[in-house]
Formats: C-alpha cells, sequence, structure tokens
C-alpha cells in the first residue's frame, strides 16, 4: 500500500470518527430538550451555540492548517472534539452547557476542515475522485453512530455514558489514523524528501501562501462554491439535528425508532457518497448534482406528507442518497481549483468551506426558530426551496 492510498484510508478514518460523534450528539437532543424542558427555539440556542463555535475559528484553521499541515490540525482537533464531546450530557446548568458547546462546535469544524483539505489534496495527487467515498465514511459514521444509540436506548442505558464511552472510544481511533496522514502538503508523499533538493543539499521550504494571495477572480468562485456548500449543508443539517426531534414529536415513534430516521439518512448518504465518485467520473460533476437534487427532493416530500414512522425512514433514506454527491463535488471542486492555482488546497478550501458550514451550523438554530412560529412540517418544508437553488448554482458553476 503506497503512503497515498494509507493517507486515503485514514482521512476515511476520521471522518467516520467524527460523523458517529456528530451522529451521538444530534440523536441527543431530544435528550437535552428534555432535560431542561426546552421550546423548539431555546433549543435552537444549543444548536447556534454549536454554529457560532465553528464560525470563530473557521477563519483560522486554513491558514493553521497551511502553516503546520492539515495532518496536525486533524490530530489535535480530533483530540478537543472527543474531550468536548464526552462531556455535554453531565453539564448541569444550561447556560454553561451553551458555553461548551461553543467549544464542542469549533472543535468539530476545525476537524471538518482539516481533514477535508486532507482529503481534497490526495484527490489532486491520486488524479482521480475520492472525495464522495471520503465523505461515505462520515455518513457511515452516522449510521453506526445511529445504531448504537438505537441498541443503548432498547438497553434503557444512561445517555451520558452513551456518550462519554463514544467520545473515549473515538479519541483512540482517531489518534491511531492521524499517523498515516500526509505530514507535508507541499511535498509529493511518494518520493524521498532528498529528491527534492539537487545534490542532497537543505533549503528553506517555500512561504506558506496565505488567502491575501488568492486571485480575486479565483476567490469569486470559490465564495459560489460556498453558497453552493451552504446550501447543501442547511438541508444535511436539518436532518442530523431534527430527525430524531421529528421523529419523536410529529411522527410518536417508539424510543427504539426515534433514531431509525437519522440511521436512514446516513445509510443512504453512505451508499450514495460510497457510489458517487464512479459516477462522477461517468456522468460529470452537473448532471449529478442534477439527478442527486431530485431525488432528494421526493424523498423530502415522501416524509414530510406522510407521517408514519416506516414512510418517513423511507423518506429520509431517499434524502440522503440524494444530497450525497453535493457536498464532495462542492468540495473537490474547490480543492481543484485551488491546486490549478497553484494554492495550497487547504487554503483554498477554507475560503468554501467557511461559507459552507455556516449552512451546516446556522441551518438548524434558524430552523428551530422557524419550527417553533410555523411547526416543524413547515420549517422542513423550506428546505425544499434551498434544492431548487442548488440546481441552478449548478448550471451557472459545474458547467462543463
Amino acid at each position: 500500500m503506497t503512503s497515498l492510498q494509507a493517507a486515503r484510508l485514514a482521512t476515511m478514518g476520521l471522518l467516520f470518527c467524527n460523523g458517529l460523534i456528530y451522529a451521538t450528539w444530534g440523536i441527543h437532543i431530544p435528550t437535552l430538550k428534555e432535560k431542561f424542558s426546552l421550546s423548539d427555539a431555546t433549543l435552537s440556542q444549543a444548536m447556534f451555540a454549536v454554529a457560532i463555535g465553528g464560525i470563530i475559528i473557521m477563519p483560522q484553521i486554513g491558514r493553521w492548517a497551511g502553516q503546520t499541515g492539515t495532518a496536525r490540525v486533524s490530530r489535535l482537533s480530533a483530540w478537543f472534539m472527543a474531550v468536548t464531546a464526552a462531556l455535554i450530557l453531565i453539564i448541569p446548568d444550561y447556560n454553561a452547557l451553551l458555553i461548551w458547546l461553543l467549544l464542542f462546535g469549533a472543535a468539530t469544524a476545525a476537524n471538518d476542515v482539516a481533514v477535508n483539505a486532507q482529503a481534497a489534496m490526495l484527490e489532486v495527487r491520486m488524479s482521480r475522485p475520492i472525495m464522495g467515498s471520503v465523505h461515505g465514511s462520515f455518513s457511515l459514521g452516522g449510521l453506526t453512530g445511529a445504531m448504537i444509540a438505537s441498541l443503548w436506548a432498547a438497553q434503557v442505558g444512561s445517555p451520558a455514558w452513551h456518550f462519554f464511552l463514544v467520545a473515549a472510544v473515538m479519541a483512540v481511533l482517531m489518534t491511531f489514523a492521524t499517523r498515516y496522514l500526509v505530514r507535508n502538503d507541499h511535498q509529493d508523499p511518494e518520493k524521498t524528501p532528498d529528491q527534492y533538493v539537487p545534490n542532497l543539499q537543505k533549503v528553506p521550504p517555500p512561504p506558506v501562501p496565505t488567502t491575501a494571495f488568492i486571485p480575486h477572480s479565483l476567490r469569486r468562485r470559490l465564495w459560489a462554491l460556498g453558497v453552493l456548500g451552504f446550501l447543501g449543508l442547511l438541508i444535511e443539517g436539518a436532518m442530523y439535528d431534527w430527525s430524531a426531534v421529528y421523529m419523536r414529536d410529529v411522527v410518536a415513534a417508539t424510543p427504539a425508532m426515534v433514531s431509525a430516521g437519522y440511521a436512514a439518512f446516513c445509510a443512504g448518504m453512505a451508499v450514495g457518497r460510497f457510489g458517487g465518485d464512479p459516477l462522477r467520473a461517468r456522468l460529470g460533476a452537473l448532471q449529478l448534482m442534477y439527478s442527486s437534487c431530485c431525488l432528494a427532493g421526493l424523498g423530502l416530500l415522501l416524509a414530510l406528507l406522510w407521517q408514519t414512522s416506516w414512510s418517513v425512514v423511507i423518506g429520509f433514506g431517499l434524502t440522503g442518497l440524494g444530497l450525497s454527491s453535493v457536498m464532495p463535488i462542492t468540495f473537490a471542486s474547490a480543492g481543484k481549483m485551488a491546486a490549478d492555482a497553484g494554492i495550497i488546497a487547504a487554503i483554498g478550501l477554507a475560503v468554501t468551506v467557511r461559507l459552507a458550514y455556516i449552512g451546516l451550523l446556522l441551518g438548524p438554530a434558524l430552523l428551530g426558530q422557524i419550527s417553533q412560529l410555523f411547526g416543524l412540517v413547515v420549517a422542513l418544508a423550506l428546505t425544499l426551496l434551498a434544492l431548487v437553488l442548488i440546481v441552478g448554482i449548478s448550471a451557472y458553476l459545474l458547467k462543463e
């Protein structure tokens, strides 16, 4: 196995762990709602805290990763994410919890950006699509997390112990995975350091470019990709953070079935992402994006119009299957644009990811406010508009 292949598996392992932790958080949102007797609007404050933490740290991640390497940032943020996740459900005061969730959001966002930047760099170096399978690992982690949560709930286990044990195991796995990441984002890891320096002479490394050196035309396209990612992650965030609440409060599902909608969405995402790379290579990014949005829309309509446990599970599964290609296409495009311009993938990707992740982070909180006024069904129905906008933007941005 080459070092590039090992690094690819490592990024998949890291996003699997990230997805499992994030699934555990999403499934236990109803636990927090019940613990503190929160309304949908008040509950959205907790989601907003996670969002603010991510948004605060996001501008710094690209520069930090560019200076120290995505491998180091991935490792440190993984540890921080595991520690903050482990203690979420044992904090007794809601105001203190909001502060803690700021830290959790910052750690999660930092790890996401760093690992995705490593994956974007690997895709460029390997000269073939891999982003879908890497993102599929996040969805597979989410599915695994939902299944573990369902089994735990069936045994009437302590939610706090569940979160703590998940975080502890993920910390060990992520520490192991980071050993295989590419350590130097500036070099081809298939070569030895001596191959870069004639006559074995030592030379200082080139200066690390920052976002200030990104040409205006490229920056504009990266921001446009960020809008595309914003809309895609807004829908993903709605599914991650509100699917369990929807199953419990709207569908009145049994405790063992509450996490089934989340699991179905993650399963659809995993299947679509693992199969998305060859489809992208064969159909092209634009055609795949069109087909994906149509399928996601059909799934959402099924879940919203036919409110039985199994119809919602099937609908959320189709939504995940359709939505699975949106972010791999977006991130891969951003990484390639940066690489084509001679810019480190982490720096170019950070421009896109900064805006995109606002959708994942702020979207669920905004939906909570809408849900408080008009109901959760209406709030989720509004995400259909995001799919329409994705199609329109893709027609302009991804035309070949």
